[in-house]
């Protein structure tokens, strides 16, 4: 390579290395909202437990991983990452020179009448090819070269870079967050599924427990020991439970689709959800502290603060388009008249062009450019404060209906087993002929809705368990390959 290659190289790197940026330093805004109840520092971060390890329960986890897998919803979050990627990759290829090779055969047709003489060096000899009152010239040119590339010496093209790489990392955060919202939501689907199950097996055993008091209520009419107020009065509640029973299978069926669209694929036939919620546990219990940074950890928080951090460098590029901008264009090869003298000592070429181009008058387009790039920064911040605030209620109601859904369930389970009893006790009553149908009605429809109420307190505890480890920012997922998409540099 000739001294003036090198020396033009060495030039353009002493460039690159001395550009500087003209973005305003980054400080993340203060929190708008106060210090979470309980936040102590030595609380494990639901972000550190892998969803495995919260949702105990291998039904649920082989639900789960098969709606990683096939959810449309998360398949678009990150084919837009991978988009994110690419658009970043081409910015980034703006920080260094666009090589290209060529390799140009030229032929040229000038009349005699131009010259007014032959053209000296042409002629059979030095083209080739000569006519009656004309002249051709052939010259072939190999080389390599680079066109109007840019110097960044005010850090134009780093701010953009910077800009695209924090659209990507929000990109990414946001794919974490529909993960994070897809486990969620096929657990709480799950569940719903499972709180039908339990509600149907319910119904049927109420219904049974009907059928077998109203046959009985009829016996005893027939017999004229009971009225006939008694006999409608049974046969209404074997209705109202047939009723019953319908709606929760028209519950389940459609539950059970809601939880199909999640997965994205049929539900397999190996998921048995009999049994209901009474299977064991499904949902691990989370620690009682609460990490003092839970709110700037959460995905959705993250990727506003990488979008608010891409605004910012995009100030950056537009301060530097009030500065001058300089680019370069040259190249290097061989050049001759003839192709077996393209690589002779004698035939080397090259070019070499600085340009430099200073803005003075643009009818005000630079200053409109920066004021927008400046409200868009103030657009992101507001975004950002808006999603701590979002964070902090869900987190906040979390909390609050933890501890008063376990009090709950277990008043309601006392309330379960005392009406149960009662039932017991007016159904052995009624059945000895010491005591009316009536007292023995009234007792079963109080325990089908206390057995009712029962199961949607213990759904409402095991999803708001899954809430509260989602706006934890919980936790560590799984791509759809078994490993996180790799982050390129930000430099």
């Amino acid at each position: 390579m000739s001294r003036e290659i090198a020396r033009l190289l060495a030039a353009t790197l002493a460039a690159l290395l001395g550009g500087c940026t003209l973005e305003p330093g980054y400080l993340r805004p203060s929190s708008p909202v106060p210090a979470l109840e309980g936040a102590a520092k030595a609380g494990t971060a639901a972000a550190e437990i892998r969803w495995r390890d919260f949702f105990v329960d291998p039904q649920l986890q082989q639900v789960i991983a098969l709606a990683l897998v096939n959810n449309r919803d998360l398949r678009v979050a990150a084919l837009n990452v991978k988009s994110a990627q690419a658009h970043y990759r081409i910015q980034r290829a703006e920080l260094f020179p666009t090589v290209d090779a060529s390799a140009v055969e030229q032929v040229d047709r000038i009349p005699s009448s131009v010259f007014g003489a032959p053209v000296p060096g042409t002629g059979s000899a030095a083209s080739g090819t000569t006519g009656a009152g004309e002249s051709t010239l052939r010259i072939y040119d190999v080389g390599i070269g680079f066109t109007s590339y840019e110097l960044d010496f005010f850090g134009r093209i780093r701010s953009l870079n910077h800009a695209a790489l924090q659209q990507y990392f929000s990109y990414g955060e946001t794919r974490r967050s529909v993960q994070l919202t897809l486990v969620a939501e096929v657990a709480a689907a799950y569940l719903t599924v499972l709180t039908d199950r339990t509600l149907l097996d319910i119904t049927r055993e109420t219904l049974k427990n009907q059928n077998e008091s109203y046959a009985l209520t009829k016996r005893t009419f027939v017999a004229g020991t009971s009225t006939e107020l008694a006999l409608r009065q049974a046969e209404s509640t074997v209705d109202t439970a047939r009723a019953n029973l319908a709606q929760y299978n028209r519950l389940l069926a459609q539950d059970r689709d809601a939880l199909q669209l999640l997965l994205g694929a049929p539900i397999p036939d190996s998921i048995d959800f009999s049994g209901g919620l009474d299977r064991g546990t499904m949902v691990a219990e989370l620690d009682e502290g609460i990490p003092s940074d839970v709110l700037v950890r959460r995905p959705d928080v993250l990727a506003a603060e990488h979008q608010l951090q891409s605004a910012n460098a995009q100030i950056g590029a537009a301060r530097a388009a009030f500065l001058p901008a300089i680019s370069l264009t040259g190249s290097f090869g061989t050049a001759s008249t003839q192709l077996s003298g393209l690589f002779k000592g004698d035939s080397r070429i090259w070019t070499f062009s600085p340009q430099i181009s200073v803005p003075i008058f643009a009818g005000g387009a630079n200053v409109a450019n920066l004021q927008a790039t400046k409200l868009a920064r103030d657009t992101a911040v507001a975004q950002y404060e808006k999603a701590i605030q979002s964070a902090f209620r869900e987190i906040a109601d979390a909390l609050a209906a933890r501890s008063a859904l376990d009090e709950q369930l277990q008043a309601q389970q006392a309330l379960a087993d005392a009406a149960a009893q009662a039932y017991r006790l007016a159904d052995m009553r009624f059945r000895g002929g010491v005591d009316s149908y009536l007292s023995a009605l009234d007792a079963q429809r109080t325990l089908y809705g206390v057995q009712q109420q029962l199961q949607s307190v213990r759904l409402m505890r095991l999803q708001n368990l899954v809430t509260l480890y989602k706006a934890l920012g919980g936790g560590l997922l799984e791509h759809a390959s078994g490993t996180p998409p790799s982050l390129p540099s930000s430099t």
